[in-house]
């Protein structure tokens, strides 16, 4: 009887484990499950109509690959090579930019069609090439890391994936059509030009070659492979539009290629491409993982699940779908750039060509730092830290030859595009925040020697205490952000106990108190006597980068760049009143622009605020500095409902590598780093039931608001971890400790919470 009791015991634990085991295996999957669904949500095509820039193809997070359709109009709204408006392609390139705006890139195009074509034709528009086809978005396809499109001139349905450093083509011929694909290297868009390129028809399966051009990149040199599943039957080759015959090999300033495959037993051609910056040999090098396998629905696989693995760093719960549609798209779009640079064995090109390599880390390019320094770079902190330790080390590998850090880097090109230094805010938000893995040391060394040069206006900078408006152009806007950049190597002088350092940087970092006019309430341009205001004045007036004082905006929208003083720019206000009354009437101004030569990039306007470009960006948080923490709330809440939406023309500016996104992304769980090296997120305005924010396998912070809607906009009051909490500001360290941030959530403003006594 005991043997039989103990047999019946072991019986009973053994199902009771089962079970459980088969209970936690189901909240597994599903769990899994969740995770599969984020990807559902995301929509390439947001952004790639009105003045978004983005493009719709293919890419892995942070990949060197970004594959996707080129209209072949040269365009401001072309950037990336695409927009939502046009309805003709000219084939699939495999360098883009998400959301600049400027144009560069499109290097390595194929083109797949079905007929001989002659490309003897000298051509400068795309209405002269001999191989574009109307497509229609009816039959166009985008998901993350995937995209299709049928080709109605051709009858070919072209798909595209990417692997971090290698994109996959497949073209789907009609039975019987010919088999042929276009290279063109010479027909350039925007900015970029070709300045020499190289075809070689390495054999049957393989073309290799390389396309140097200049633009917005001066030295930009693309190294390439392109492997083939079939066999090349036929080819010809052009060089500046003559026909070569007899050879394999061409070189040119505008080299081209025809080639023609057996058709075989399948309709299906695919395709493999590589590139680097460094070489024929390492572009073939990045991708020998597929070795001569063309694994198209593999990779589409693995990059989907790569993209969902990222996006669920953040999973927010709601019953809008609209929602969820652009929360996930901006966490898409947060993490496209920058991107990978260097090769699989770390290997990259500089700009004065030399070949170095990277050791422990990847080098990443595409550094759009005047925009991305205020949220995106915030937001890599919490979804991939080593990111951040890598961006840093490629920012101080650039510095080792300039003895100055970046300002805007593509393709390891320094563009000088923008204002202000703020690869110094990224250094230091990310060492103060608890990133390491870099030589804070040199960091440091490489921030002080970068604000104390004299180039880019700090020469007069450091002479005057502000920039004087006739000596540079944009000299608000410079010297507003030149104070801040001031403020963070002061908080790293102060980290690193270099007081006398700290206490100068610091004291520089109070030049935007010399260029408010009290009168007006506004930052002006003063002369260099110290005295005179430039006149006439207009705080509505705008003068895209000529004659201007202010970059890409106003005095509306570049007074209020003081995000690590708010304290004491209010005191140059008056007080709390005062300050608060001038604020709000930034959103409730008439929009009108003044000037013949208004900045395009002045868009998502909300009375005079600008949401479309970055420097308004942290303007609505600013309400909670002057004890007004119930209109943050509300301006916050009305431009995330206004500015996105799920359509193409999602975005109300140019995305600019992520900062769009980014923001929406901090803004809609409801907090944003106003100052990103402060340590600090400012409280808004939640619009999810619930968010949670993993901070790592067994650690999440969770963001919950309780009753809000859409008219449920306003705190009533909140708790941290279940103690009563009434600020309007969370600190980086309370938010990765981990717990849970609980709001409630009313239709009228609570004006006692978040108020300093």
């Amino acid at each position: 009887m005991k043997i039989f009791y103990n047999i019946k015991l072991l019986v009973i634990v053994s199902i009771v484990i089962f079970s459980c085991n088969t209970k936690e295996q189901n909240n597994k999957d599903k769990d899994v499950e969740k995770e599969i669904d984020v990807t559902k949500f995301v929509d390439p095509f947001i952004g790639t109509g009105g003045h978004g820039h983005t493009y719709p193809g293919a890419t892995m997070p942070f990949g060197m690959i970004q594959v996707s359709p080129d209209n072949g109009i040269s365009g401001w709204d072309w950037c990336s090579g695409y927009h939502y408006s046009d309805s003709t392609t000219i084939g699939f390139s495999h360098l883009h930019l998400s959301g600049t705006g400027i144009g560069d890139l499109n290097d390595i195009r194929i083109m797949p069609i079905n007929k001989k074509v002659d490309l003897s034709t000298a051509v400068k528009t795309r209405d002269e090439l001999p191989y574009t086809s109307k497509y229609s978005h009816d039959r166009e396809t985008a998901t993350p890391g995937y995209y299709s499109v049928f080709l109605e001139d051709y009858n070919i349905t072209a798909e595209l994936t990417a692997d971090t450093r290698t994109a996959f083509h497949r073209y789907s011929y009609n039975d019987g059509d010919e088999q042929s694909l276009i290279l063109d290297l010479g027909f350039a868009m925007n900015w970029d030009e070709t300045v020499e390129s190289n075809i070689n028809i390495e054999d049957k399966f393989t073309v290799s070659g390389y396309r140097y051009s200049t633009g917005w990149a001066k030295n930009q040199k693309v190294y390439f492979v392109i492997q083939f599943s079939k066999s090349i039957n036929e080819y010809d080759l052009y060089s500046d539009n003559n026909s070569i015959d007899k050879t394999n090999l061409v070189n040119g300033k505008n080299t081209s290629a025809q080639l023609f495959f057996n058709k075989g037993s399948k309709n299906q051609l695919e395709v493999k491409v590589g590139v680097s910056s460094v070489s024929i040999a390492n572009a073939k090098e990045n991708i020998s993982e597929y070795k001569n396998n063309f694994e198209f629905d593999a990779v589409k696989t693995k990059a989907d699940i790569s993209w969902k693995q990222r996006l669920s760093k953040i999973k927010v719960e709601t019953k809008r779908d609209s929602l969820k549609t652009i929360f996930y798209t901006a966490m898409y779009h947060s993490q496209v750039a920058p991107v990978t640079y260097s090769d699989i064995d770390g290997a990259f090109r500089k700009e004065n060509d030399s070949i170095v390599f990277a050791k422990e880390y990847t080098a990443y390019s595409t550094l759009s730092l005047w925009d991305t320094f205020r949220s995106e770079h915030p937001l890599l902190i919490f979804l991939t830290p080593d990111k951040v330790t890598d961006i840093i080390n490629s920012m101080l590998e650039y510095y080792e030859d300039k003895k100055v850090l970046p300002v805007w880097t593509l393709y390891a090109n320094e563009t000088n595009t923008m204002t202000g230094y703020h690869s110094v805010s990224v250094i230091a938000e990310a060492y103060i925040k608890g990133i390491r893995g870099f030589d804070v040391q040199k960091a440091y060394e490489a921030m002080k020697e970068t604000m104390m040069q004299n180039d880019r206006g700090l020469e007069f900078y450091k002479k005057y205490k502000y920039i004087p408006y006739e000596l540079l152009d944009e000299s608000v806007t410079i010297t507003l952000e030149y104070a801040y950049n001031d403020w963070c190597v002061a908080q790293l002088a102060k980290d690193l106990g270099k007081k006398e350092d700290y206490e100068y940087f610091l004291k520089r970092s109070q030049a935007y108190s010399y260029l408010f006019d009290a009168d007006t309430g506004f930052m002006r341009g003063k002369s260099k006597n110290g005295n005179d205001w430039h006149e006439p004045f207009d705080p509505k007036f705008s003068a895209h980068r000529v004659h201007a004082d202010y970059t890409e905006g106003n005095a509306w929208q570049h007074s209020w760049f003081v995000p690590h003083d708010v304290e004491g720019l209010i005191k140059l206000f008056g007080g709390d009143t005062v300050f608060v009354k001038k604020l709000e009437q930034l959103f409730t101004e008439d929009s009108e622009i003044t000037g013949d030569n208004v900045s395009a990039d002045i868009s998502g306007l909300i009375g005079q605020y600008a949401h479309g470009n970055e420097p308004s960006h942290h303007i609505a948080y600013m309400f909670n500095k002057a004890n007004a923490p119930w209109k943050t709330q509300y301006w916050v809440s009305e431009i995330l409902k206004t500015q996105y939406n799920t359509t193409p023309n999602g975005l109300s500016g140019n995305e600019d590598c992520g900062q769009m996104s980014a923001w929406y992304v901090f803004s809609s769980l409801g907090i944003y780093p106003m100052n990103p090296a402060s340590g600090e997120y400012q409280i808004g305005s939640p619009i999810f039931e619930k968010s949670t924010l993993q901070l790592s396998e067994n650690s999440n912070f969770i963001i919950e608001a309780e009753h809000v809607s859409d008219t449920n906009i306003y705190i009533q009051s909140a708790t941290l971890n279940g103690k009563e909490f009434n600020r309007s500001y969370i600190t980086h360290q309370e938010i990765i400790q981990g717990g849970t941030l609980h709001f409630v959530m009313g239709a009228s403003p609570n004006k006692n919470w978040g108020v300093k006594n």
